[in-house]
């Protein structure tokens, strides 16, 4: 048990977490005579590392889920879910979800693509819930800041979540809620071409570049406004608006994470910094989650395919079930930690 417990940490420090190079630029910055001084040493080291970090891992595994992602074009993923019913079809939704590697905005027109393919609408609002919140690559980038416990339970809650909440939209029969033109649309199965191993590279690797430059400026802002947390802003003044133990700290990083666009990996640095600060776990997890799936510009977009009925009901159901993950996070996450 010891070997592999000391195989792990090497594994979630060294390689996932990059310490290696938390240390080699911790140390060209010293060199440089930025190494001493709060500002802006700290805030380059920081910014540096965690951008390097960012986007050698985002690579990695945008390409390594790209590959997967290519045996399951659209066509053959509602085939596959629609071998299920019930809330089984919901969990297979929200595990599809976690293959495709979308922000909201994204995940948006393939959501059109199964409701108009006549899957259950709330099969396929799990796998919209779960899409921008939960896919594999936000497990490997928590796992490098957080650890496995919060990675894995973070990704646990949001398939919850995702279930829970297209289970919800089906019971309410809220069909008619859709805009004519998706119901309307004709449906066309295309057979889907056998992809060579040199296919699927392609692919991938298009996918990597394709992603990259969509997130890119995200993960800057993202990386810039956690060393800007971590360096300026004191710790005794996050603890005194967003620590555990204030009762509206969920509701309003809920309320905060709103007007906000990005995905997983920008939200990340933020999360990390207002983490060492003192902010309460349930928080930063309800922050993210608000950020990833309920952002203005992904409701802007999701407004043109569903009525406001059904719109305002995805926003209450997503809300009420991460501002719960989110006390539940607050009262038990120390055991996590």
């Amino acid at each position: 048990m010891g070997a592999i417990k000391t195989g792990w940490d090497f594994f979630q420090n060294q390689i996932l977490g990059m310490h290696w190079l938390k240390d080699l630029v911790g140390n060209l910055l010293v060199k440089a005579g930025m190494g001493e001084s709060r500002f802006p040493g700290e805030f380059l080291h920081f910014f540096i590392y965690d951008v390097i970090k960012i986007f050698v891992l985002l690579a990695m595994l945008i390409f390594l889920i790209s590959y997967i992602q290519s045996y399951f074009p659209p066509e053959r993923s509602k085939k596959i879910m629609g071998r299920f019913h019930g809330i089984w079809a919901n969990m297979i939704g929200a595990l599809l979800g976690t293959v495709t590697p979308f922000c909201s905005c994204s995940s948006i027109p393939i959501f059109m693509g199964f409701t108009s393919a006549g899957l259950p609408l709330g099969v396929t609002f799990s796998f919209l819930i779960s899409s921008p919140m939960v896919d594999l690559g936000s497990l490997v980038l928590l796992m490098s800041v957080f650890g496995g416990k919060i990675a894995f339970a973070y990704v646990i809650v949001g398939l919850i979540v995702a279930v829970a909440g297209g289970t919800v939209i089906e019971k309410l029969h809220m069909e008619d809620q859709v805009e004519e033109f998706i119901r309307q649309a004709q449906n066309v199965d295309i057979e889907s071409p056998k992809l060579t191993v040199g296919d699927r590279m392609n692919y991938a690797k298009n996918q990597v570049i394709s992603t990259v430059k969509k997130v890119a400026p995200y993960i800057f802002i993202g990386v810039a406004i956690g060393a800007a947390i971590h360096n300026l802003i004191p710790e005794h003044m996050v603890r005194s608006i967003l620590g555990e133990q204030k009762w509206y700290a969920v509701p309003l990083a809920t309320v905060v994470g709103v007007p906000m666009y990005a995905d997983i990996f920008g939200t990340i640095p933020v999360a990390e910094s207002l983490l060492a600060k003192g902010a309460g776990l349930g928080t930063i997890l309800t922050f993210m989650m608000s950020v990833t799936t309920i952002s203005f510009p992904s409701l802007v977009m999701l407004s043109k395919a569903i009525k406001k009925k059904l719109l305002g009901t995805f926003i209450g159901i997503v809300c009420v079930g991460i501002i719960i993950v989110g006390y539940l996070f607050n009262i038990f996450g120390y055991m996590l930690l």
